[in-house]
């Protein structure tokens, strides 16, 4: 219980951080700085226009805190026009992945009440990026998820034995995030891009945390996925795992993604330097 209570304190003060650097206007004093959304996110008031009929959720990756994780990709979505929204889930993003994809259907269920809209968008990272499918194939997300964008998602799990140490402590998820465990066999078996959503998966050949990083890549047809190594396109993209999430190029492939039929365009060139 000790490390986990420092865990949660390190993460706080790393969201305090990401607030100030952000330039998200101060909370309320009674509200705990884990509830503080990314700039651009969480304006229940927005309602989807035709040119962006979809408001997008963004789903964090494990032990990151949303106004941390989307610091930079939720500002640019809403500057494109969309409604945005973000959450924090399972406790630090450690509880079991059935349990965390069930907040995350209640947060779309609250997001699709409060728009008006039938599908959202799910932009997810790491943990975040498989989590989603667990949503769309057992509970009942396939009719309500238009997009699916992975950013380095742990889609076949990790070889990395950081997870195992860290799932035997204080993270459920890790060991869900284990490459071969049961959970990603559930998963992973049959179809792995089950009709409903786009699939999109986007990641990188320096990928230190999901090991190896072709783990994320999906398999499906080419109607409804996509998947992308950044240095295919851009060979000189050092974006490593943990930082995806404010790789320009990443950015450009999330909105390539987001604003068109189909999952990403494979042949889209993003812009490799400069951002969009």
């Amino acid at each position: 219980m000790r490390l986990r209570a420092k865990i949660r304190m390190l993460l706080a003060a790393a969201a305090t951080a990401a607030v100030t650097f952000t330039g998200i206007s101060a909370a309320p004093a009674s509200a705990s700085v884990l509830d503080i959304p990314p700039k651009g996110a969480n304006d229940w008031s927005c309602k989807p226009d035709s040119a962006h009929p979809e408001p997008v959720v963004l789903v964090n990756g494990t032990f990151k805190l949303m106004a941390e994780n989307w610091s930079k990709l939720s500002p640019k979505l809403k500057e494109k026009g969309y409604c945005v929204f973000a959450l924090n889930y399972g406790n630090l993003e450690t509880d079991t992945v059935p349990k965390s994809a069930a907040e995350l259907r209640d947060f779309v269920e609250a997001v699709r009440g409060a728009t008006g809209a039938a599908k959202v968008d799910i932009v997810g990272h790491s943990q975040g990026g498989m989590l989603p499918r667990y949503y769309v194939k057992f509970l009942g997300g396939a009719d309500k998820v238009d997009d699916l964008v992975g950013i380095v998602p742990s889609n076949h799990g990790t070889k990395n034995p950081l997870a195992i140490a860290a799932g035997y402590t204080i993270c459920p998820s890790c060991l869900d995030q284990r490459a071969g465990s049961d959970l990603l066999k559930k998963l992973n078996e049959g179809e792995e891009t089950p009709a409903g959503p786009d699939y999109t998966v986007i990641t990188t050949r320096y990928d230190e945390v999901v090991i190896p990083y072709t783990s994320a890549l999906l398999t499906g047809p080419k109607e409804r996925l996509t998947n992308v190594v950044l240095q295919d396109k851009c060979p000189l993209d050092l974006f490593m795992h943990d930082q995806a999430t404010k790789d320009p190029v990443v950015h450009q492939w999330v909105l390539n993604a987001l604003g068109r039929k189909g999952p990403a365009d494979p042949g889209f060139q993003p812009r490799c330097f400069g951002g969009a």
